[in-house]
């Protein structure tokens, strides 16, 4: 009896014996036995990528919480905030519909600040510091709220600078009475005043231009007034320019202003008038002459000059459609902001 027990444990099913005939069962029965390990770890690759999914996920919209409490609740005014503003356009106020980016206002908050603090040496620790600090935010977000407002209407009255523009006028800037100063030199002095890199400058004065052309072409009654003034001097070259400022400003119902400037110098900084005064004959008048400075439009004409210095009386026609079309804006509450400014 034991003896058959053991021929029987000796003999080997005839299915565990690997043949020609039974190769292919038996290589189906080891993939099978190797499946039960595969498909676990491909539903745990799975499992992970679902998981670091929703991880980042989560994270992203923690991290876009955190970044809008600390814009709009707190108002996190740090450069780095301004950083963030710069690579990611989140507005900080809203005028007709037109976005003001919040990177623009930060952007003159932090120079302002830097000034005050560099310049005036002015500690934002004391009351009077922080009265300053909330004067210069209300300055900053009317600003950045009026080149908005600018961007805008330069759309609609197809206005533009170009970058020959923007040179021209750095390069004016950089005029002094002993010559043109270097641009490394002068983007010095602007970093040490304001606290801008040579990119933020340029992006700052393009915006300037643009606000001033886009006053210009708004302001077609100052443009008739001066041309009325020129008019009236062509006829009348010996006319009194303190009568016509008032004639004028009867007339159109514009505040013409009168003035002289004195002896200055002939390279003074004072919005191109002094470069046409010297172009000039004594009691000469000039044609009109568009301000560089955006103040508006000018007559002159050259009373005396010399070597050095020059003197000149003029007429002014300021520039008024462009504020008043954003006062009108801002009096139908079109102007939205985002986050709490005090005002005047």
């Amino acid at each position: 009896m034991l003896h058959k027990l053991r021929r029987k444990k000796d003999i080997v099913p005839p299915s565990a014996r690997i043949t020609s005939e039974t190769v292919a069962d038996h290589r189906e029965r080891i993939l099978a036995g190797g499946r039960r390990f595969k498909y676990p770890i491909q539903y745990a690759r799975h499992k992970l990528v679902f998981n670091a999914i929703a991880i980042s996920i989560i994270a992203l919209i923690i991290v876009i919480a955190i970044g809008w409490w600390q814009l709009y609740k707190v108002q996190n005014t740090s450069e780095f905030m301004y950083r963030v503003t710069k690579v990611i356009p989140v507005s900080v106020a809203n005028i007709d519909g037109q976005p003001v980016l919040y990177s623009d206002y930060l952007m003159k908050y932090i120079s302002s600040a830097h000034y005050l603090e560099q310049k005036e040496q002015v500690s934002f620790k004391t009351d009077n510091g922080k009265k300053q600090l909330e004067y210069i935010k209300q300055q900053s977000m009317q600003d950045a709220i009026a080149d908005a407002y600018a961007v805008k209407m330069a759309h609609k009255l197809n206005v533009a600078v170009s970058d020959i523009e923007l040179e021209g006028f750095l390069k004016d800037q950089r005029q002094s009475s002993d010559g043109e100063i270097s641009e490394q030199t002068y983007n010095a002095v602007i970093l040490d005043y304001y606290g801008w890199s040579p990119s933020e400058y340029r992006y700052v004065t393009k915006i300037k231009l643009l606000r001033q052309k886009v006053a210009y072409e708004m302001d077609k009654n100052a443009l008739d007034t001066i041309n009325d003034a020129i008019k009236t001097l062509k006829e009348n070259p010996a006319a009194d320019f303190k009568g016509l400022a008032i004639n004028i400003s009867e007339k159109y119902g514009v505040k013409a202003v009168y003035g002289t400037s004195g002896w200055v110098p002939k390279t003074n900084q004072d919005g191109g008038l002094t470069i046409e005064a010297t172009k000039l004959q004594k009691l000469q008048t000039s044609q009109v002459i568009k301000s560089t400075t955006g103040s508006g439009y000018y007559v002159i004409k050259l009373l005396d000059i010399n070597d050095t210095k020059i003197t000149y009386e003029y007429v002014q026609v300021p520039l008024t459609a462009f504020t008043q079309a954003l006062d009108n804006i801002i009096a139908k509450h079109k102007v939205k902001k985002y986050i709490s400014v005090s005002e005047k």
